[in-house]
């Protein structure tokens, strides 16, 4: 089972880049059904440690596309200056 606690946990840019492509390319029959809740946990965890993100208005949704597949979206605010 995927441990999202652990995804974001090292400072590297590169490697939670990684990571999250490791989540999004799970199919979503696979995952567990607090991952969309969880994942937008830890986003905010890790983008509030940077001021030029508004963590609060952080947004995760599974949407079905034109193609009648599903999508995570991820909505990730600036700061405004």
């Amino acid at each position: 089972m995927l441990n999202l606690g652990s995804l974001f946990r090292r400072k590297s840019k590169e490697v939670a880049k990684q990571r999250l492509m490791l989540v999004l390319s799970y199919e979503r029959q696979g995952l567990p059904p607090n991952l969309v809740e969880k994942l937008k946990e830890d986003l905010i965890d890790l983008f509030s440690k940077y001021p030029q993100f508004d963590a609060s208005g952080i947004d995760v949704l599974l949407r079905r596309n034109e193609d009648n597949r599903e999508e995570l979206w991820i909505s990730i605010p600036f700061r405004e200056s």
